[in-house]
């Protein structure tokens, strides 16, 4: 990757140069108020982005831990993993996407954390932001760290996470089963790898489940109804599968359950 051109949305591209610029005359705001959120709140101008402000959040005791996977079209299509943990989502930028396939090894950067309630959030950031684009809420569940006698806590989460070898488990409405991320040799750069389960599968679920888990919604019918420029919606829809893809998740999701997944 040496010596490429980092694309717009990307860290280094051009939204993101705009969305870090500040006025040469006004001194930089002190942002340790955010704390882990302080990157995610010094990309973002929240009098124009749509996303949640930087806050903290709180969990009840006993509630599960969340996941989310966000399908977003920003300077390029990809999917953001994101796991609960410590009042944040631990986050991860998946280019093409999760696989369920054992054999698959999906390239997982690591980028900074983000607020529980950006788990809601589904609609288009304005271009001249960072990640400008379309955001869909792909999948969303529980998940929990695995371990060999069962499911661990957030302190287990903790030791997986710093040894950069953390073993879960997912129940979304796509995604579910054990998982694992690995951290490679570079910096921030993990792999997240499906192990063989009853989930595992050779489907590839980024184009037979295209549509929104909270909406049912395309990607171009997202951008349209949060009024994206025609930029935007052109992309969005260049994002979405082919149409008999579409139809056959539009269906399924009306179909009866027939009992577990």
């Amino acid at each position: 990757m040496t010596g490429r051109t980092p694309r717009s949305g990307e860290p280094g591209g051009a939204s993101s140069r705009r969305a870090r610029k500040r006025p040469s005359s006004a001194a930089l705001p002190d942002l340790g108020q955010y704390g882990r959120l302080a990157e995610y709140d010094r990309k973002r101008h929240f009098g124009v982005t749509p996303e949640p402000a930087a806050k903290m959040g709180t969990r009840e005791p006993g509630r599960p831990l969340e996941f989310v996977v966000q399908k977003h079209r920003a300077g390029h299509l990809h999917y953001d993993f994101r796991l609960e943990h410590r009042g944040l989502m631990l986050s991860w930028a998946i280019p093409k996407g999760p696989s369920p396939d054992p054999v698959v090894k999906r390239l997982a950067m690591e980028v900074e954390p983000h607020p529980l309630d950006y788990n809601q959030f589904e609609g288009v950031i304005p271009e001249g932001e960072y990640g400008g684009g379309t955001v869909m809420i792909w999948d969303k569940g529980v998940w929990a760290p695995a371990t060999k006698n069962g499911l661990g806590d957030e302190g287990e989460a903790d030791r997986q996470l710093a040894k950069g070898d953390l073993k879960f488990v997912l129940l979304g409405e796509k995604l579910a089963g054990s998982w694992v991320l690995v951290r490679t040799r570079r910096e921030r750069q993990w792999l997240l790898i499906k192990h063989r389960d009853q989930y595992a599968s050779e489907d590839d679920l980024t184009i037979t489940r295209p549509l929104s888990a909270v909406s049912g919604r395309t990607m171009a019918e997202i951008a349209r109804a949060a009024g994206a420029s025609p930029r935007q919606l052109e992309q969005a829809a260049q994002a979405d599968p082919p149409a008999r893809h579409v139809s056959a998740d539009t269906a399924r999701r009306k179909a009866p359950p027939r009992g577990g997944r």
